[in-house]
């Protein structure tokens, strides 16, 4: 004998209202494009207790001025002209080192031919 009965009949659940629980729907479209679009604003950090926000492609200070001793960010930009200048010199240097390379190798694979060539030749005198 069954403990709760011959058939299980679960009760139907009522059915759900149309009303959202949000209050958006009840926004115009200007303040809903606001609340629910893209526009995030400028994205912005503090690094070392200088507020920092990028716009136009470009980090700024918010405070409009660096807190930092001029005479420091002059040598700082100097050392950056100086190593940009270094770097492109080495990719200079590199990039003519790698013809060298691709020249000498090719010179060395013909070499290597004309040197088969020849002992072929002479083989076949013997």
């Amino acid at each position: 004998m069954p403990l709760f009965g011959n058939s299980f009949s679960p009760k139907k659940t009522p059915p759900r209202k149309w009303v959202s629980l949000s209050n958006l729907h009840f926004l115009d479209r200007s303040t809903r494009d606001v609340e629910l679009g893209l526009e995030y604003g400028t994205p912005s950090m503090n690094l070392a207790g200088q507020s920092l926000k990028f716009e136009n492609g470009q980090w700024v200070s918010e405070s409009g001025s660096f807190t930092g001793d001029r005479r420091e960010l002059q040598r700082l930009r100097k050392r950056n002209q100086q190593l940009e200048e270094e770097n492109n010199l080495l990719r200079l240097k590199v990039d003519i080192l790698l013809d060298m390379l691709s020249e000498t190798t090719a010179e060395s694979h013909l070499m290597e031919k004309e040197l088969e060539e020849l002992k072929q030749h002479s083989r076949r005198r013997k």
